[in-house]
């Protein structure tokens, strides 16, 4: 009775901190992830430390609940019954195929869930399954490792390919390498698989290649990818024609042929051509995109704006990484490190269950405009160590074998007490151009000097 009161003062103080470890709960259940790590695993195998105790002492961490790894480990040390040299040879032998089985899963079991609640967002192209794909790099490691300690050079751990579903706004896929200093397009073989028939693909030059584009036609899968200087065999058909204007700049249009130079193959496509109003990072005035797509089912204008929700992937990318911490410095080791960061992805998906149950309830235009990932993830990380002290873990158990039909109305009747004023967002204005640095006569200078002479300066004379 006591735990049923505390849990009710939970649900009215916090309901997203309960629809955070409900979730985590159901999905991270014990059962559901050995059976994931005995089914996926060929080398490793389960002696003293499962692999389930592994995922939830990491997600701890990326949740940013325990500042480390070691930490975690200090304090439930009794509860893990191996040392932590066995903690951390688990992670640094961690197999690169089951952490990325466990984004997969997370991906599986989120869009259950979220279409349950009917909590999915507005499709990029009706009759099309929309899928973005692109690179993160994880950030140097420390130098802890022997082979590291004689070099200044930045030790880079690893990185990974990610294919997001903006529908579900969920990482289906994640395509992790060991290898830091691999050319992204070398991991592309291994991303075909994943793509099917009447999927859209959208990218940026990097991933343009002839085999990339090639393999994704013959799929009977689709395209829409910025055009690379030099990665692809292409000739123009007639004139570019001028189609209309966009809020980036206008739009033209002209007929390509890719050619596949190995089999002599040949595919019609669409070039599309967007004359920007502002350039790129890079300084383009120009981008081009490649596009297989019937006409009829996307104009120009079209592709140029489903280009643009790329950045839906980046804004992905950030959230990982600054909202949740899917890079740990102290993990040198490419296994290691990939398996925190795909954990971490796995738990964005989480988060994506729990954001589709605000959509289902609030709408996606409130849920775009008003709630801050920040905001949300701070309220969650804040609560949730106290909570758990509150009401012990095997209060929650009864989560872990709930049907999908009674978890999603729970979650809905959750979201409902969710008060998004308390997570709004407040986006900064325009960012004003940065103005010509002076150059420095001293190594430090007085803040309340400069304020005050500013002051002076402002005062009109009388």
């Amino acid at each position: 009775m006591i735990f049923k009161d505390v849990f009710e003062r939970f649900v009215d103080e916090s309901p997203a901190s309960v629809m955070a470890r409900a979730v985590l709960e159901n999905v991270f259940a014990p059962e559901k992830l050995d059976a994931i790590f005995e089914r996926v695993a060929v080398r490793q195998y389960t002696r003293e430390l499962l692999f389930s105790t592994v995922v939830d002492v990491m997600s701890t961490v990326v949740c940013r609940m325990h500042p480390s790894m070691h930490n975690v480990y200090l304090k439930r040390q009794a509860e893990l019954a191996v040392s932590a040299k066995a903690l951390y040879d688990k992670l640094n032998h961690m197999e690169l195929g089951v952490s990325r089985e466990l984004v997969r899963y997370a991906a599986r079991e989120g869009e259950i869930l979220i279409r349950r609640m009917k909590g999915t967002r507005a499709p990029l192209l009706k009759k099309y399954r929309c899928r973005i794909l692109d690179g993160n790099h994880l950030c140097g490691t420390e130098h802890r490792l022997k082979v590291l300690r004689q070099t200044r050079a930045g030790a880079l751990p690893g990185q990974a390919l990610v294919l997001l579903d903006p529908e579900l706004m969920l990482v289906v896929d994640v395509f992790p390498c060991a290898d830091g200093h691999a050319q992204e397009r070398s991991i592309l073989p291994g991303v075909l698989p994943s793509i099917f028939p009447k999927d859209v693909l959208i990218a940026d030059r990097n991933f343009c290649t002839t085999q990339f584009l090639f393999g994704i036609h013959r799929k009977k899968a689709f395209f829409v990818i910025r055009q690379h200087s030099r990665n692809l065999f292409w000739r123009t058909v007639g004139k570019c024609r001028f189609i209309g204007r966009t809020r980036t700049g206008l739009v033209y249009e002209q007929t390509a042929i890719l050619t596949d130079p190995e089999t002599g193959e040949e595919m019609v496509s669409r070039r599309i051509t967007v004359k920007l109003k502002k350039p790129t990072r890079d300084g383009d005035l120009e981008i081009h995109l490649f596009t297989d797509l019937p006409a009829a089912d996307a104009d120009a204008l079209k592709i140029a704006d489903l280009y643009l929700r790329r950045w839906t992937l980046e804004t992905a990318f950030q959230e990982v990484t600054t909202h949740l911490k899917c890079e740990l410095n102290t993990l040198g080791y490419p296994q290691a490190a990939l398996f925190a960061f795909c954990v971490a992805t796995a738990c964005y998906n989480l988060l994506g269950i729990l954001k589709g149950a605000l959509c289902a309830v609030h709408g996606e235009a409130k849920l775009k405009e008003d709630l801050s990932n920040y905001q949300l993830t701070t309220e969650i990380s804040g609560v949730y160590r106290g909570m758990m002290i509150a009401i012990p873990p095997p209060e929650w158990e009864s989560f872990q074998a709930m049907p999908v039909a009674k978890l999603s109305q729970i979650l809905l009747q959750l979201a409902r007490g969710i008060r998004l004023e308390q997570l709004q967002k407040f986006p900064r204005g325009p960012k004003k151009p940065q103005p010509k640095k002076k150059p420095a006569q001293f190594q430090h200078v007085s803040t309340a000097k400069l304020l005050a002479a500013a002051r002076k300066k402002r005062k009109k004379p009388t």
